[in-house]
Formats: structure tokens, sequence, C-alpha cells
């Protein structure tokens, strides 16, 4: 579908890759991988048409579309959430128009035996038909399935855009891509704003679309479970591997250590030639050897290998007090923010040395509860009258805690006058001091970069820059809100080998579930107002909850905050308890959970087979409009009076599945 053929792209004469040759395919998924600066952004640009190369064409074959999703966009907010997706259906609103406009036309004529009432007739019917085969009785669920899918609630169907925050606009972008069923999709870091529950949905989404795609992301687990198929930009070049990102990782390794040989044998020759030729330069007799070893020597094309892995760079805390042995204890902690219940009855404890993860999906509580524990919300006796700063409960910090934390906002209250050395220097102590360099390598800011003023540093540098000076301070509480959004896979390997190495507490708030595996022992889990505690790994508590689907996540979210057994953890005494007030209110009897949880495995089940039955009539529905797009297909009427019957099973089935689904979120 697009052929690339000797490109070259060159900044300020420095050449970041040329030579560039390779094919995109239908179906493919390609992972596109290399160090940050290397140029990933920059190809999909090219390939999406928005930049010029220096040299090189990129061939797409005619009717061929690609949708692009940059990291930064100009977003829209002067609609509703479903006005704004529906642009992605544009195309099918103006035939709908047009279909219209030809409808009425033909009601006002009554020279139904002219040529040109029959030319009339015959276009409404061709238009009618194409608008059919797009799909306009269907779209609607569509839409529907795929902002569900990516972490929206029916609520939020009419809200304005406006009040959704960057993340969640980034994510309204995303559904729009997708909904447009492009032939090629480019998307660049698109696991940034979601949450893991929507990476898994995208992957399922992705696995099943038949658009090729290409993809830079630095979330390893995903660009794994979607790529079968990666382009590495490393040494100006760009290598094709038919593989999935794991397995391009065992041959890269593979290929680099064949470079090593090729390279040390490469030298060896240099290094013979060399001697020969000083020693015997200046002997009359060897003038004909000397002169063929130096033209030897000219023609030797030297053997590049590929960057080194700056993971292999360990980075450690410096010492820390200890601190009690319980960090942080709450106690039927709430917070809500007037009507709105963001938690209740939270009760947990965090001992000393444990490291914890805290997911859920966006705006379910998990950075409030992070400002409950560093004091930027307080409890309600101390709150500011009229403000939502305080929060109900007990919550306590223990004995000697020195808290780091990182969030977003940490990158905004650097010193924009010092440059990034001076920024870390300031910070770093004893034989660290020596390291700096390499740190600051390590985390891209090798070479000149490490001389540049803050104040010029883009808003991902920033954060990088605040993480490494909270990896050099002196703490023995870690709190890390989303730490690898700007970090590439090399980067996120010195901060996760840093983290297993500190002896303090440590609270991860992040997606990336290949960072938090092997990290974490406990994650809390946020939904529904209540916190709760798993035990084990990130992989442990996805097998546990046997999140197949996201449908199954919302269905246990909502089954939490709907079921009257609202049972918070308490952690402290390893075992689920029910606040008096609410078994005073009437808690279900064993006979009535057990009905209440076969009328949801009931409706869980039909919201499975109606999506595997729509899945396999889209399947039959898109090999059906392959046979129509060609002049024996479109000339068969039996293949029109099928298509239409799928279409009107595929509408059937999506109105069951939107059925199942309501009955099973109220």
């Amino acid at each position: 579908m697009i052929s690339v053929e000797h490109l070259k792209v060159e900044f300020a004469a420095k050449p970041l890759f040329s030579e560039a040759s390779f094919v995109v395919n239908k179906r493919d998924r390609i992972a596109l991988v290399g160090k940050n600066g290397a140029g990933k952004s920059t190809l999909l640009k090219i390939i999406a048409g928005l930049q010029l190369p220096t040299d090189g064409v990129v061939a797409r074959q005619r009717d061929v579309s690609i949708g692009y999703l940059p990291q930064v966009m100009v977003l829209s907010d002067e609609t509703t959430l479903i006005a704004e997706t529906e642009k992605a259906f544009g195309h099918i609103r103006e035939l709908q128009a047009e279909v219209q406009s030809l409808n009425e036309e033909l009601s006002k004529r009554t020279d139904y035996e002219s040529e040109d009432y029959m030319e009339l007739v015959e276009a409404f019917t061709r238009e009618n038909e194409r608008l059919q085969m797009m799909g306009a009785q269907n779209y609607r669920a569509e839409m529907e399935r795929t902002l569900v899918g990516l972490g929206f609630t029916r609520d939020d169907f009419e809200r304005p855009t406006r009040e959704f925050s960057g993340g969640w606009r980034m994510r309204i972008e995303l559904a729009k891509l997708l909904l447009s069923h492009h032939d090629v999709l480019l998307l660049d870091e698109p696991t940034n704003h979601l949450d893991i529950e929507s990476i898994r949905w995208l992957e399922q989404f992705l696995a099943k679309s038949c658009s090729a795609v290409i993809l830079v992301s630095h979330d390893r687990a995903f660009i794994n479970n979607v790529s079968n198929r990666t382009l590495e930009i490393s040494c100006g070049k760009v290598i094709d591997y038919k593989v999935k990102y794991d397995e391009y990782v065992q041959l890269r390794a593979e290929r680099r250590e064949s470079q090593l040989r090729a390279y040390e044998n490469q030298q060896k020759e240099i290094a013979d030639i060399k001697d020969f030729i000083e020693r015997f330069r200046y002997k009359p007799t060897k003038a004909v050897q000397v002169q063929s070893r130096i033209k030897q020597l000219e023609k030797i094309v030297p053997i590049e290998i590929d960057e080194v892995d700056n993971s292999s760079l360990h980075l450690k805390f410096p010492p820390c007090s200890r601190s009690g042995d319980y960090p942080v204890i709450c106690e039927e902690v709430n917070k809500a923010y007037g009507q709105h219940v963001v938690f209740h009855n939270v009760n947990l404890t965090i001992k000393r040395g444990e490291k914890v993860a805290f997911v859920g999906k966006n705006g379910e509580g998990k950075s409030t509860l992070v400002k409950c524990i560093m004091n930027e919300l307080v409890p309600e006796s101390m709150a500011d009258s009229g403000l939502d700063n305080g929060y109900s409960g007990k919550l306590t910090i223990g004995h000697n805690v020195e808290i780091g934390y990182y969030a977003q906002n940490q990158a905004q209250l650097l010193d924009n006058e010092l440059t990034v050395f001076d920024t870390i220097d300031r910070v770093a102590k004893g034989d660290i001091r020596l390291k700096i360099r390499d740190i600051l390598g390590a985390f891209m800011f090798g070479g000149e970069a490490s001389d540049k003023k803050v104040k010029v540093l883009s808003g991902g540098e920033r954060s990088r820059l605040a993480m490494i000076k909270l990896l050099l301070e002196p703490v023995n509480f870690l709190i890390l809100d989303e730490p690898t959004n700007h970090l590439d896979m090399r980067t996120k390997d010195v901060l996760k080998e840093a983290i297993l190495a500190f002896d303090g507490t440590v609270i991860v708030v992040s997606h990336d579930r290949e960072f938090l595996d092997g990290l974490v022992t406990k994650v809390y889990e946020f939904g529904g107002g209540l916190v709760r505690e798993h035990l084990g790994g990130i992989y442990d508590f996805l097998q546990k909850k046997d999140i197949e689907t996201l449908d199954a996540l919302q269905t246990l979210s909502a089954s939490a905050s709907n079921t009257v057994s609202n049972t918070p953890l308490r952690s402290n005494t390893n075992r689920t308890t029910v606040p008096s007030s609410e078994q005073s209110e009437g808690a279900l009897s064993y006979a009535e959970q057990k009905e209440l949880a076969k009328q949801r495995r009931k409706l869980e089940q039909a919201v499975k087979n109606a999506e595997a039955l729509i899945e396999k009539l889209e399947d039959q529905i898109a090999a059906l409009e392959e046979k129509l797009a060609t002049p024996e297909g479109a000339s068969n009427p039996d293949l029109f009076t099928q298509y239409a019957d799928l279409k009107q099973k595929l509408s059937s089935a999506e109105d069951e599945w939107t059925e199942a689904l309501e009955a099973l979120e109220n």
C-alpha cells in the first residue's frame, strides 16, 4: 500500500537517516523503534504527507487513506463529545444529504417516462446502495462501542468537549481516527493518555482491524502485543525485522554481537595493514607492497555498531533515614466534590519497604488520594471554609517519613535560569557527582544538551529532569505519578532498576504494565468509589480480574458501585468488613447475592456472544464488499441481496449488544 524508497532526512546538514527503503503491506503491524531523536516521529510525518524528506520517495497506492495521530494536536472544544466524534462519519452525512436531495427531486418530478428521470432514478439507486454499504444504519452503535472502549461512559456523550482534560480530549481524537477506517494508521505514542484497561481495549481493536498500523510507543507490553514487524532506526539506517518486538530484541542482540565480532576483526586487519606500512614505508624493495596496502586501507568501509544500550548504567538512590514501620495508614477516608463521591470508606496500610501500584480508570481518585497523603488535601476540620480541599476520615503519616513526590507539575518548579547540569549538580552528593554526565546521558541529556538552560527545555525534557532530581534526593518514601510518560524503554529500565534497589517505600501511579511488572508486590484498584487491595504483581491482578475485554472491567466496576455490600478493604487486618451504617440499611442475603451474581454472569455472556456475532458478521460483510468492488460482483444482484441481509443481521446484533450492555450497567 505504501512504498518508501531511498528516503533521506537531514536537519542542519546532519542526517537523521538515509537510504531508508521498505514497503507497508495490508495488515502489517509495524513497531517503529529507536532512541529519542532518531527520527521516528519525523518518519511518521513524512509518510503522512505532512513533511517533505531531503531526498527519496514515498509512493502510496491510489485511494489509500492514511490516518495520523500525533503526540500533540490542536483540539476542538466547540461541541459535545458525541457530536465531535460523529465528525469521523462526515462522509456518510454528506452522502445522506445527497440521497435526501435526490429523493426530494424525484418526488417533485412527473415526467416518469423521460430519459432524464430514469437517470435520476439510477443515480438515487446507486448512491443509496453506496450509503447502505458504508454502514449508515449502524455507525452510531460503532461510535458508542469505541467511546466506551476508550473509557468514556454514556453519561459523558452529551458533555461539552471543553469540560474534558487534555488527556481525555486526546482520546476523542483517537476515537475519531479509529472510526474513520483508514487503510493505514500512524500512531505516535497513542498510550500516553490511556489507562491499563483502555490500552488493552486498543490492543484488541488493532488486532481485529483490517488497517495496516505503524506505531511509536515506549510501552513495551503494548507494542509487543500489537506488532508483527519491527522497523528500527539506528546509526542513520532503517533496519527491517519481520518479527514482533520481543523477537526483535533477541535478533538485535545477536546482530550486535555479530557486528562487534566483525568490527574487532576489521580493527585487527586495519592494525596489521598499518603496522606493515610503518615497518616497510622507507624500504625501496617493499615500495610496491606498501602502496598496495595503502590502497587496501583506503577501500575498507568502517563497520558501524548499533548504539550501545544505556540501560547498563546503574543508578542508586542516596542513603536515606529509616521511617516508621507504617508510612501510611488510611482509616475510613472519604472524599467528595459536591455530590460527586470520589471514594469512600478507604482502609489501607502501607508497610515500610513496600512497593505498591495505584491503578484504575482516570478520574477514579488515584491522584486525589495521593494529594491527601501529600497534605495538599487536609482533614475537614482543617479545611478552608467554602473550598473543596478537605476529606473526612483518618489518614496517618508514619514517624520520620520523608516524601519525594513526582508529578507532571513538578517540572514547572525547576529554576529556569540554571542549566541542566547545574540543576543536578546542586542536589547530587558524594561519589554520584562524578557520574552526573553519565546519568544525564541515560536520561537523554547527553553531550551539549546538558548545557541547555531549563527555560528552553520542552515539557517532556523538563519532566525527565525533574525525575533525575528526585532520584538524587535523600527521601525514604517515593510517590511517582505516571513517571514513564516521557521516558524511552532504555531510560525506563534505568529508573526501574533504581526503584527496585531503593530501600524505602514506593507508591507508583502508572498504566505501564511492563514497568510495573516485577516492581510492585501489591496493587490497589480504584473504581466505583472503592479502593481494593490485590496481593501480587500487576499481571497477577489482571489475571485475577480476568480482564479479557474492557467490558469485563466495566462490569466489575459497575457491580462494585451498585452492589449494596460495598466492601472496603482493611489491609491491616487482612479481612473485608462492611460498615455498620450500610449493614443497617439492609445488606443482601446470601441467596440474593447468589441470584444477582447469576444474572450478572448471564448478561456478561450475552454481551460476549453479541460481540462475537458482530465480529463474525463484520468479517463476512468485509469479504462481500471486496467481491462487490469487482466488475463481476457489481453486476451480481444476488450479492447485493446477501449484503443487505448481512447488514440487517448486523444491525440486530448491535441492538442486542447495546441492550445487554445497558442491562449489565444498570
